[in-house]
C-alpha cells in the first residue's frame, strides 16, 4: 500500500485547514461523493483540481463548495483545503459572497489576494510551524469575509481550554453554561455567534483534531478514538467518511524528525 499524498491537518475553531502533496505525476486519490456543514474552498497551490457534483464538473485553480454540497474531489499537485463554518459572522459573509447562484464556484486571483502564493511557501519552508499555517489560514478566512469576523468574548476563550482538557469523557452544554455563568440557551447561542459552529458540531472538530494527533503520534486507531472521546475506531472512520469522503482507517500517519511538525500520508486501499 503506497503513500499517496503528504502534508499536514490542522483544526481551530470553527476551521479546519488541510495541506497535502501527492508523488510527483501523480494524483490525489479521488474521495467518495460526500458532503459536511461547511464551506470548502481548494486551492491548487501547483497543479489542479476537480470536483464533481449537482451533475456538473468544475475544475481549475481555486474551487469553493457551499455547506451541505454533495461532491466528489480529485487532484494533482500540491493542494490546500480550508473548512469554514457557515454560522458565525465570518462564514455567513463568505457563504453569502460566494454562493449567490452556485454551490460550486471557481474563484479568482483577486478573490483570493496572495494566500495561495504564502501558503505553498510556508508550507515548503522547512522552517514552518503549524502555528504560522494557521495564521495564514484565519488570514484568508478573514481576506474572503471581509473583514467581517469580529473580536472573541472572553468567556468562550475561557470555556475554549476548559472542554480541551476534557475530550476523553462527556462533556455537555450545560456544564459549560454553568462554568461560564450563562444559561443554556444563551450559552448556545454565543456559542455560534463567536466560533461559527454549534457547540456539539465543535467538540467534534477538536475530537477530530485529537485523534489525528495521537494516531500521528504511534497510537492505533482504536486508542486514537477512544482518547478523543470517540466510542470505538468504527464511530471515528463514521465520522472521518461522512465529513471528508476517505475513512480514518485510510489515513496512515507518521511523527517527523522535528517534533513540532505533523506529516501525514493518505493511502490507497488495496
Amino acid at each position: 500500500m503506497g503513500a499517496k499524498a503528504h502534508g499536514r491537518i490542522l483544526f481551530w475553531e470553527g476551521a479546519s485547514l488541510w495541506v497535502f502533496s501527492a508523488p510527483p505525476g501523480d494524483r490525489y486519490p479521488k474521495t467518495d461523493v460526500h458532503s459536511h456543514h461547511v464551506t470548502q474552498v481548494t486551492l491548487a497551490l501547483t497543479g489542479r483540481v476537480d470536483f464533481d457534483g449537482q451533475g456538473k464538473r468544475v475544475g481549475g485553480q481555486a474551487i469553493a463548495i457551499a455547506p451541505d454540497t454533495a461532491h466528489a474531489f480529485e487532484a494533482t499537485g500540491l493542494i490546500a483545503h480550508l473548512f469554514i463554518a457557515p454560522d458565525g459572522q465570518a462564514g455567513r459573509a463568505i457563504v453569502h459572497g460566494l454562493f449567490p447562484k452556485n454551490p460550486m464556484v471557481s474563484l479568482s486571483a483577486r478573490q483570493l489576494g496572495d494566500f495561495p502564493a504564502r501558503l505553498k511557501a510556508s508550507f515548503e519552508d522547512p522552517r514552518h510551524t503549524d502555528d504560522d499555517l494557521c495564521t495564514l489560514g484565519r488570514g484568508l478566512i478573514t481576506h474572503l469575509a471581509g473583514e467581517a469576523s469580529g473580536s472573541a468574548d472572553p468567556r468562550i476563550e475561557r470555556l475554549i481550554p476548559w472542554v480541551s482538557a476534557r475530550l476523553d469523557q462527556p462533556v455537555s452544554l450545560g456544564e459549560v453554561a454553568e462554568l461560564i455563568g450563562l444559561s443554556p440557551g444563551r450559552t448556545r447561542h454565543l456559542f455560534v455567534q463567536q466560533t461559527g459552529l454549534p457547540f456539539r458540531t465543535w467538540v467534534l472538530w477538536l475530537r477530530l483534531e485529537r485523534a489525528t494527533r495521537r494516531f500521528a503520534a504511534g497510537s492505533s486507531l482504536t486508542e486514537a478514538a477512544h482518547d478523543a472521546g470517540f466510542s470505538d475506531s468504527a464511530h471515528l472512520s463514521r465520522t472521518f467518511r461522512r465529513m471528508f469522503g476517505i475513512n480514518a482507517a485510510s489515513l496512515r500517519l507518521s511523527q517527523p524528525f522535528l517534533s513540532e511538525r505533523l506529516a501525514n500520508a493518505l493511502h490507497q486501499h488495496p
